[in-house]
């Protein structure tokens, strides 16, 4: 295949919510592991919004690459809107070569059914390896199929049999003028995330300012830059996060249902709480991890929710102290069945096992479950990386010790 043909992807990119049912996907895994190296084995040229060369607007050269590519993927997965609307700028550009693809998950809106979607699937924010393999080589039989008989896959062509679709004179320099280098938002992210997992929580800030100043509407940006400024403790650890929570704000927090954006908020609140002793804090925490652990039901919200309602708890008195201590239990078994049924599914290819069985250990302690307490701490301690993870998970168990030393009375009774 000539390696004068061309691919443009859209996608979000990075960790994203689908709002309708709160599952997390890690886009970059699926462009990363399946739509690039599908495209570039055949000879193609490949890039995604993130990766496009630019000064000014990003949308003047993303218009240019959706009219001019001789491909399109368009991934739909996370109900993004952004996606579906590209995904229509393209119908409207081009009849032919348009590619829609999706976790199987996704129920795509009425004015999409009429649209082939290929489906494959994700676990958890990850993706599992024979699914890799799998979907990779059935893209690039599509890819060759509609190069090779190319027909009509746009709605506005099908029934507008007679429109003509338009033409670039400039097409040709789109995909073969750019070049590698830092003005790329996708370099600079990653170079961000870098830092961020070497701990250079300052350098990793800063490279993320410059990521927003490119895409100014990315919650996934927005996200990251609110982490690395809380983890930097730069002055101090207090202002970092009150301008964590600042950076946050055009998330509107009392609003969103992005479960990524509640569970940071969470951890922000909780850390000052930590910090100040300031109730508002305290019930702010419990606001978002609650909500957050609604709206998904995982480990993460839930565990959290459960230790920030134990903290609420020993600071009240009567039967509102009894309340969150019972509700923090009834949380902590729901969280279990949670790790539970994640730990019968292949455990083994998430990158997350050791924050199920931590999550699980944490639980069960707080449930007062000693003898399966102990079997999951040896089973967590058996699969943990980095000392690190083990300090945090010990420090929140050893909190709970003396949270729960200080229950208002033996909550066992109201089970």
């Amino acid at each position: 295949m000539s390696e004068n043909k061309t691919c443009f992807v859209i996608m979000g990119y990075g960790v994203r919510t689908d709002y309708r049912n709160g599952r997390i996907l890690d886009l970059d895994k699926t462009y990363n592991n399946i739509i690039k190296p599908a495209v570039t084995d055949l000879g193609m040229i490949c890039k995604r919004a993130d990766e496009i060369r630019h000064s000014g607007n990003i949308d003047i050269p993303m218009y240019k690459y959706i009219l001019s590519a001789d491909v399109v993927i368009a991934d739909l997965s996370t109900y993004n809107p952004n996606a579906f609307y590209e995904l229509g700028v393209r119908h409207a550009l081009r009849p032919y070569s348009t590619i829609a693809i999706s976790e199987n998950e996704l129920v795509p809106p009425f004015d999409v059914s009429h649209t082939l979607i290929h489906q494959y699937e994700h676990l958890g924010k990850d993706i599992g390896y024979s699914e890799v393999v799998r979907f990779k080589e059935e893209l690039k039989k599509i890819i060759e199929e509609i190069l090779e008989n190319p027909e009509t896959d746009s709605p506005v062509y099908t029934f507008l049999k007679d429109l003509k679709f338009p033409q670039w004179e400039n097409s040709e320099q789109t995909f073969n003028s750019i070049k590698a280098d830092k003005t790329i938002l996708s370099r600079i992210i990653e170079e961000a995330n870098r830092a961020l997992e070497k701990d250079n929580f300052l350098e990793a800030q800063t490279l993320f300012k410059y990521a927003l100043s490119i895409d100014k509407s990315s919650s996934y940006i927005i996200q990251r830059l609110a982490l690395s400024t809380y983890k930097s403790k730069h002055p101090n650890h207090k202002d970092a996060l009150l301008e964590a929570l600042r950076i946050l704000e055009p998330l509107n927090l009392d609003e969103t249902n992005d479960t990524e954006t509640l569970g940071l908020a969470g951890a922000i609140n909780k850390r000052l709480w930590e910090e100040t002793k300031d109730k508002v804090y305290l019930n702010r925490a419990i606001l978002f991890y609650e909500k957050g652990f609604l709206i998904q039901k995982d480990y993460y919200n839930g565990i959290n929710l459960s230790y920030m309602l134990n903290e609420r708890g020993s600071e009240s008195s009567g039967y509102e102290a009894i309340a969150d201590y019972v509700i923090a239990n009834r949380v902590r078994k729901q969280v279990v069945k949670i790790c539970e049924q994640l730990l019968e599914e292949d455990v083994e290819l998430r990158n997350d096992k050791y924050w199920i069985l931590s999550t699980m250990e944490e639980a069960l302690f707080g449930l007062g479950e000693i003898e399966k307490y102990n079997m999951m701490k040896k089973r967590a301690k058996g699969v943990a990386k980095e000392n690190w993870e083990r300090e945090t998970t010990e420090n929140q168990i050893n909190k709970l010790k003396t949270l729960l030393a200080n229950s208002p009375m033996d909550v066992k009774e109201y089970f």
